[in-house]
């Protein structure tokens, strides 16, 4: 694990008030915030000097006459092109899957929601980034939305790209369910507790979806994930 005062996070957001406040939120927590800027610009170009851990990323930002214009996505595409080691993470006041999907596809470990992002779950997305783990909103994959539903192919998600949502040590679980091992030789081979296991366990119900173990087992081979060898 990183340790926090070695954390260092660049910040894009237009919104003076908004870019102040999360700098605040993050250095009060330990993290170091090397870069703040407006500017997309002037922020790819300070990323090469300062070298950050995590970069946060504002997906709408404002021209010079105050027009709105998405460049979040260029930015990520920057970022992901010419500084692979820095991870991102967006923020943005949408909720639809295919901005989500469009962010995760262009390199972001992580998505916030700003109307519904505290503190803590803020501290949390760059942690969490900085560990080189991937998250997106819970609701993202919510099983009450269907493809059907959304009304056209371009908000229909790719399920293959629900294990963005998927940390490292849930995928290595999800490996050993789809071998057909219970929680207590789960917890045996990848040496944690039994209780540690049934909480990835529960995390992956919640980001995937299936009703049941059998269906977890099922959709893990679905989506490529193929159980340990030798178990």
């Amino acid at each position: 694990m990183v340790p926090a005062a070695e954390i260092r996070v660049a910040i894009l957001e237009d919104q003076r008030v908004m870019r102040d406040t999360l700098a605040e939120v993050l250095e009060s927590s330990g993290l170091r915030v090397v870069v703040s800027s407006g500017d997309p610009d002037a922020f790819l170009q300070r990323l090469a000097a300062v070298q950050p851990t995590v970069a946060i990323v504002d997906l709408m930002l404002e021209s010079a006459d105050g027009s709105p214009r998405v460049h979040g996505l260029g930015v990520l595409r920057e970022v992901h092109q010419w500084h692979p080691d820095i991870h991102t993470v967006v923020l943005s006041a949408s909720r639809e899957p295919r901005i989500v999907e469009k962010c995760l596809a262009e390199g972001a470990c992580g998505f916030l929601h700003k109307v519904s992002a505290d503190v803590e779950s803020v501290v949390r997305a760059v942690r969490s980034a900085a560990r080189g783990e991937r998250m997106a909103p819970f609701d993202f994959f919510d099983s009450s939305s269907q493809p059907a539903e959304r009304g056209s192919d371009l908000n229909t998600v790719d399920p293959r790209n629900l294990l963005a949502t998927v940390t490292s040590r849930e995928r290595e679980v999800l490996a050993y369910v789809a071998s057909g091992a219970d929680n207590l030789k789960i917890a045996t081979h990848l040496q944690i507790t039994e209780r540690t296991v049934k909480a990835h366990v529960s995390s992956l119900y919640r980001k995937l979806g299936p009703e049941n173990r059998a269906q977890l087992a099922l959709l893990a081979r679905q989506l490529g994930v193929r159980p340990p060898t030798g178990v």
